[in-house]
């Protein structure tokens, strides 16, 4: 069984409840727009339109949803509001079957020759970054994988503290040289380290900047190649995190960091906390980029893998 993959019944029941404020405001404003209409018309196609761009869908990826409704309406000449539910659950489901980049990547750790396998974390200040790296420690640990942590974000002090305290709360070792230390210095000791400890995952922590792009491309391309020489192939992952209750600025970051360096999946926090949640179709459609977990809840399982279907279920369930 790959790792994380296994959906229970508790995961439903927490992915419900984190999704429950999204949820209330999108299904309270579809009500609305449908009092005293029978069918599916112009003007409610237009209403939905609009929710769907203020629930942070976003306009690219709603155009391609409401296409898909007006086809059915064209073709089926009438459809009844009270469908309106089912058919918007079908075609989000199959947007998001049909972006074939967004399919669930392999959880399970693969093997190397040369040592652990690597994730470079990004991303800005306060978007959950460490508390992510904490609880994606969590359950590695869990899974029976040998973890380290490398505090590589090295341009505040509050970073390295707080990796400090999840390794201590998670009980894997952490490579740190504190504040203003240079951040490949410390990227490449971790894997060093790592390789020593025969360890099985590194999570390597990085500052994430966008003020200076240039800057910033610089810095995560320098963490890259250090870790290459002493891990070839390293870093095996770069893992962007973004914030969603920040909604399309959440997306106007994932685009800036691609921008700036290689992202291979995208992890999605506080979605318990906002009724924003849309954010992650958006970004699931538009980057291109596969969404690999998202944050539900504070607990260390509230970090669940992103299964689309699982998301729009639940969504409208």
């Amino acid at each position: 069984m790959a790792l994380f993959n296994f959906f229970s019944k508790e995961k439903k029941e927490s992915l419900d409840k984190g999704l429950e404020k999204t949820k209330q405001s999108f299904f309270s404003k579809l009500a609305r727009s449908v009092v005293g209409k029978s069918r599916v018309d112009d003007e409610v196609l237009d209403n939905l339109e609009e929710i769907l761009i203020t629930s942070d869908v976003g306009v690219e990826t709603t155009l391609k949803i409401i296409e898909k409704i007006e086809e059915r309406v064209a073709r089926d000449k009438v459809l009844n509001v009270d469908e309106l539910n089912t058919i918007l659950k079908e075609e989000i489901t199959n947007l998001l079957e049909e972006n074939n980049s967004a399919e669930n990547v392999n959880y399970e750790i693969p093997k190397h020759d040369d040592g652990p396998h690597v994730i470079m974390v990004v991303g800005v200040n306060g978007v959950g970054k460490t508390t992510t790296i904490g609880k994606l420690a969590h359950q590695y640990k869990q899974a029976g994988k040998k973890v380290v942590l490398g505090a590589s974000d090295t341009f505040r002090a509050a970073a390295v503290d707080q990796l400090i305290i999840w390794s201590e709360r998670v009980g894997v070792p952490i490579v740190q040289q504190g504040m203003g230390a240079d951040p490949a210095s410390v990227a490449y000791d971790t894997l060093a380290s790592a390789k020593s400890q025969n360890a099985d995952v590194v999570i390597i922590d990085t500052a994430g900047r966008l003020h200076n792009k240039v800057n910033l491309m610089n810095e995560l391309s320098k963490i890259k190649r250090v870790m290459d020489k002493v891990v070839p192939g390293a870093p095996h992952e770069v893992m962007l995190v973004l914030d969603g209750s920040t909604g399309q600025n959440a997306y106007e970051q994932a685009r800036q960091f691609a921008a700036a360096t290689d992202i291979t999946c995208l992890t999605i926090t506080k979605l318990d906390g906002t009724a924003k949640g849309g954010v992650v179709i958006g970004i699931s459609d538009q980057m291109k980029i596969p969404v690999k977990f998202i944050g539900v809840g504070e607990q260390m399982e509230d970090l669940q893998t992103f299964h689309r279907a699982e998301f729009v279920d639940s969504l409208f369930s």
